[in-house]
């Protein structure tokens, strides 16, 4: 069970923190305890997610340690891409991905989405825009976890991982 003070990925909405677990009635029918979630990077709304949804709740991931992302950073170079021709098959797979909220997962895709897009650029091709879409998500799900973890803005990851992959080249 998630605790009041604790920051959570919630699915393909972002970095949130608890701010409450309360019960509530929304259904004028019955009580039910909830997580109220308060999104870290935006205004939006707050999320209400009833504790007792495992469909819901599940979407609510522990947030990465330091550790674990100086990992996944370091797995980039190793990380293999994987497109797929097909546009609907591809569409799903990468959707599937982003709900998975598996950050190894969205590393691959990620990587695979950047390749894909400067090979469409270089060859004179615009990127499709449900791509562009799915990558401007998994780089905000990303990002925003990265950024809290590491106490740096989000702006400041890309540069990060760049100095941090230089490195890991330099050393090698």
């Amino acid at each position: 069970m998630f605790e009041i003070g604790e920051y959570v990925n919630y699915g393909t909405n972002g970095i949130f923190q608890i701010v409450d677990i309360r019960k509530e009635c929304f259904d004028s029918k019955t009580e039910k305890e909830y997580y109220i979630l308060q999104p870290v990077y935006s205004s939006n709304s707050t999320i209400y997610v009833p504790a007792d949804n495992e469909t819901v709740t599940k979407k609510m991931q522990y947030i990465l340690t330091p550790e674990e992302v100086h990992d996944l950073i370091k797995s980039i170079p190793e990380e293999e891409t994987f497109w797929i021709q097909d546009d609907r098959l591809r569409r799903e797979k990468f959707t599937k991905i982003l709900r998975n909220g598996d950050r190894r997962e969205l590393i691959g895709l990620l990587k695979t989405l950047y390749k894909r897009k400067k090979e469409r650029n270089e060859s004179g091709h615009k990127f499709f825009a449900v791509d562009e879409n799915i990558l401007n998500t998994a780089e905000r799900i990303l990002h925003q976890e990265f950024a809290l973890v590491l106490n740096i803005k989000p702006e400041e990851v890309v540069p990060f991982i760049r100095k941090e992959l230089e490195s890991i080249t330099q050393n090698q």
